[in-house]
């Protein structure tokens, strides 16, 4: 990186060495514990009152669930003798309320549907739900709002087991005890069922793709706002997406006044692919501004509405190929510059992430010693696809987590994590 640029990117905020990695993980360990005790800050540390103790059961059937934006998909899991999970009778249909909009009855009934066919299999339904929801006492599930154009009418503030239970006694079918988990504590329990012989301190769920979130393992005696539990551990689902405590540069405010939440989950919309791609074609185009690309490709830049992480990528492959970004560039200095400012913003995302994982072990005082690291099951396009992003979070991890602070974790991907993820929470709730 130029002195130019270096000089450019800490005018605006933009420079990575502009988060305080200290600072910052010592703010984010104090906001975890805050929200815990009931006074929330800008992480929202949402009890799951879903466990993860004790063994999951081998050989007993559970019923599991998936519902995302675009895809509902249904089947059965089981553990065999040697703790390997089993999927069988596995389907996949769009989500119900895409194709058209239903009535809330229209809605369950869909789904006891799905569930009918397994009736006599289990009586547990593992259910991972990608939409906002308050997770209740009995591991039920209480919708705040659909997003995602799903539409369904008259279903805010429904129950969500309750309802497709209805339904299923319609059909003549038997009751079902139903566990709500969000896509991020099923990539978590995915993780510990990945991995049984495993020797893992503790677990973390990560997600880095279209947006972000991280769970983890909490002791419940230290969830200060459920005082009825105090014994034994629990899922916290934290909405990471919504931590203010990193510095929003000049251009992350900037866009984030363009976005529909404007000043929420702030952290999101600087690391996320849904949001990443704008940030750095911004920051682009204000480098133009300042002079820092040549007039002529000054007045490319400025003619491009926004970028795309996929034509980040491959960018940041061929920075001299036949692609779009670089065809923006006239001089080498031209790509250089360019380059250079989307590995700055790769460089901070890896820095937050760190921050983010860090304060996890810190705040609970685990991954100290390096043969039991704290297993950290991730999830998302961003996470694994991203060129740049891995490789620089490796090197923080090995650099600030380790070297510095003396706590370790190890990354891991379970293949179906969601769907044995669900499975993991019906048996063990």
């Amino acid at each position: 990186m130029t002195e130019q640029l270096k000089s450019f990117l800490l005018k605006y905020n933009m420079h990575f060495e502009q988060i305080d990695l200290d600072a910052t993980t010592k703010e984010f360990a104090a906001q975890m514990q805050s929200g815990n005790d009931g006074d929330v800050k800008s992480m929202l540390m949402i009890p799951t009152y879903v466990g993860i103790d004790g063994s999951v059961p081998r050989n007993k059937p559970v019923i599991v669930l998936d519902a995302g934006g675009t895809n509902f998909r249904a089947a059965t899991v089981c553990f065999d003798d040697k703790g390997t999970p089993v999927i069988s009778n596995f389907s996949k249909q769009p989500m119900p309320g895409t194709k058209g909009e239903l009535s809330r009855e229209e809605f369950f009934d869909t789904i006891a549907g799905f569930i009918a066919p397994f009736d006599k299999i289990s009586d547990t339904v593992g259910f991972c739900f990608s939409f906002p929801t308050e997770i209740l006492p009995n591991c039920d599930g209480r919708l705040i709002n659909f997003n995602k154009e799903v539409k369904v009418r008259d279903m805010a503030g429904q129950v969500l087991g309750e309802g497709i239970n209805a339904s299923l006694k319609k059909m003549g079918c038997g009751e079902k005890h139903f566990v709500i988990i969000n896509d991020t504590v099923a990539t978590m329990l995915g993780g510990i069922a990945a991995f049984p012989d495993k020797d893992f301190d503790s677990y973390i769920g990560f997600i880095l793709g279209t947006g972000t979130n991280t769970c983890y393992v909490e002791q419940c005696n230290r969830i200060g706002k459920l005082p009825e539990f105090n014994e034994g551990t629990m899922a916290v689902n934290m909405e990471t997406g919504g931590f203010d405590g990193f510095i929003q540069g000049d251009i992350d405010k900037r866009f984030d006044a363009t976005t529909a939440n404007c000043g929420d989950h702030v952290f999101e919309k600087m690391i996320s692919g849904a949001y990443q791609g704008s940030v750095i074609c911004m920051t682009v185009k204000q480098a133009a501004e300042d002079g820092l690309l040549s007039d002529e490709c000054a007045k490319k830049v400025q003619e491009v509405e926004d970028f795309t992480m996929r034509q980040i990528d491959e960018f940041c492959m061929e920075p001299k190929g036949d692609n779009f970004i670089a065809s923006l560039a006239v001089t080498k200095e031209d790509t250089d510059t360019i380059y250079d400012i989307v590995d700055a913003s790769f460089e901070r995302a890896a820095r937050m992430v760190c921050v983010n994982l860090g304060a996890i072990m810190v705040h609970t005082g685990t991954g100290k010693d390096a043969s039991r690291p704290v297993c950290v099951s991730a999830e998302g396009t961003t996470f694994y696809k991203s060129v740049l992003f891995r490789p620089k979070l490796d090197r923080y991890v090995k650099e600030y987590l380790n070297e510095k602070l003396g706590i370790y974790c190890e990354f891991v991907k379970a293949e179906d994590a969601t769907l044995i993820g669900s499975a993991v929470a019906g048996l063990l709730n």
